[in-house]
């Protein structure tokens, strides 16, 4: 009897230790890949691992709260830290999907941009979408959203992201309307429709991207001439492959990302300590020279180089001429006018 409940005891010991390492795993790290995911792995990753002992592994993803549902829904995710825009913040947070943050560990509310807090995230960048040109193929330079749509004196296809955020904007500004009034024209079912009425304009012209290396990747090869794309990525492009790719700031429309933990997270405790590393000061100010985003950590942003300063949203001359894009806006109707604008992509 004592040997057969030996042989159990050790049974049972080998079930157990095989479960526990069926289900031990990494900390995981989930941002946009590029360029950007490159810059954060220099500052953030690497140093983070060395200073505290944890391993992690990174992967990259496209966006999409659904996404993140799915993976709180079925238990034991399989990521555990996540870079989200901030519909996806405000959506999840609302569903429940995050962890809350400790904001006395990560140096108080006061420490951040007040756009960076919310109960469920930390603000970890701040960047642009904006119009794009490659200089070595349009003689001349535009200026706006509705020289990006005047493909007679502009000539060449333009990229756009496939979905309606940021388009529905730009298209409505080059129609007209200033940017300050753009959200109030947007939120009445008349400007809904002026929007997508000026993207049939467009349409025939455009080549739609899913991934923030596309546009400068349809740019280098002679597709388009034009985008509208992340302004991180076309300086990455003059940096690192010497493209002369080039950015204007008027009309462009600048957001905060944030980082959240997912609910549920086996890695919650290790995750958290990750968060507090890649926000505080004097780590976060690496990151703008490398990846041409703006901090969200006010001294941070105090500390970020000059030389970075013209290239990042941030800086005074880009504020003044961008505007913000409205989260509660999209919040409110992101499901909506995506199905409106798939029907309409797909026609």
């Amino acid at each position: 009897m004592a040997q057969m409940m030996t042989r159990l005891g050790i049974a049972a010991l080998a079930v157990a230790g095989m479960a526990a390492t069926a289900t031990a795993r990494d900390l995981t790290v989930v941002a946009w890949g590029g360029s950007t995911q490159a810059a954060q792995k220099k500052v953030y990753y690497g140093p983070f691992t060395a200073a505290t002992g944890i391993p992690l592994l990174e992967d990259s993803w496209s966006g999409g709260v659904g996404v993140l549902r799915a993976k709180v829904q079925a238990g034991q995710p399989n990521w555990d830290v996540i870079q989200v825009e901030s519909d996806e913040l405000h959506i999840g947070c609302d569903e429940g999907l995050y962890e809350k943050p400790d904001w006395a560990a990560l140096g108080g509310k006061g420490a951040f941009m007040k756009e960076a807090v919310s109960e469920c995230g930390v603000g970890s960048v701040v960047w642009s979408v904006a119009l794009a040109y490659n200089a070595d193929r349009l003689k001349e330079a535009p200026k706006s959203w509705a020289d990006f749509w005047n493909v007679e004196k502009f000539p060449g296809k333009r990229t756009m992201r496939r979905g309606p955020k940021y388009n529905l904007e730009f298209a409505l500004m080059a129609d007209g309307v200033p940017q300050a009034d753009v959200y109030k024209v947007l939120r009445t079912p008349a400007g809904v429709e002026r929007a997508f009425k000026k993207l049939d304009e467009l349409k025939p012209n455009i080549v739609w991207w899913t991934a923030g290396a596309q546009p400068g990747q349809l740019m280098a090869s002679g597709e388009v001439s034009m985008a509208a794309s992340y302004t991180s990525r076309m300086f990455a492009a003059q940096r690192d492959d010497k493209r002369n790719f080039q950015v204007v700031w008027n009309g462009s429309i600048y957001a905060i990302d944030h980082w959240v933990v997912l609910r549920g997270s086996p890695n919650r405790d290790n995750a958290m300590k990750m968060v507090q590393y890649m926000t505080r000061p004097e780590i976060q100010k690496q990151l703008p020279p490398l990846s041409f985003q703006g901090a969200t950590n006010l001294e941070a942003a105090k500390q970020t180089d000059a030389a970075a300063a013209p290239s990042l949203p941030t800086f005074p001359a880009n504020l003044a001429v961008s505007g913000s894009l409205d989260v509660e806006f999209w919040v409110d109707n992101i499901e909506q006018l995506t199905q409106r604008f798939n029907a309409w992509a797909s026609k």
